[in-house]
């Protein structure tokens, strides 16, 4: 809201997010068009709708749309390699003038999403075997091609690429324990 106080007003663009993020947000926009690769079926009000869409290679229609904010929450890092990761940041900004885009930092010790010390510097045979039997990460991989694959869909980004991608944005850093946690890129 620091950043955004006009948020109320907005129509916002959210690539990769869920209908429930925005469902139990305290402040609504004036409408959010959520975009995402999977299915989100939920009966919505209607200033949210979903889409089944790459963020990376959006549909023309969307292109074509105006938005006051393109709202992204933890994305960027899944979305595969750096050009994919380009192709994101030039969506991003193509969308909107204005845009808030969150990772999380890349030399945080604990890995957000295996909540593992280090695991995005361990070798991907060694990440596949923790994301089969770490107790704390989020799903467990079925099996070994599995858990290959999970290890591999996740590149953590740090401030160098960050500032790469979002030139014109502040980079804005959130910490934990005065460790920087997460990134977020922020045009207002």
């Amino acid at each position: 809201m620091s950043s955004f106080p006009d948020l109320p007003r907005m129509d916002v663009v959210d690539l990769g997010g869920r209908a429930t993020a925005w469902l139990r947000a305290p402040v609504r926009p004036a409408s959010v068009h959520v975009i995402n690769l999977e299915h989100d079926d939920e009966d919505l009000p209607g200033w949210l709708r979903t889409e089944v869409g790459d963020a990376c290679e959006l549909p023309k229609h969307v292109l074509a749309g105006r938005y006051d904010l393109v709202f992204s929450n933890a994305v960027i890092e899944h979305v595969g390699g750096y050009l994919r990761r380009r192709a994101f940041a030039d969506s991003v900004h193509a969308l909107a003038e204005r845009h808030w885009v969150q990772t999380p930092y890349r030399y945080f010790p604990i890995e957000p999403h295996v909540l593992f010390p280090f695991y995005q510097f361990l070798p991907v045979s060694m990440r596949a075997r923790i994301s089969r039997t770490w107790p704390l990460v989020h799903t467990k991989s079925a099996d070994q091609e599995a858990a290959l694959r999970d290890a591999l869909e996740v590149e953590l980004i740090g401030r160098a690429e960050m500032s790469l991608l979002f030139p014109s944005s502040q980079l804005r850093a959130e910490r934990v324990a005065g460790l920087v946690k997460s990134l977020i890129a922020i045009k207002a």
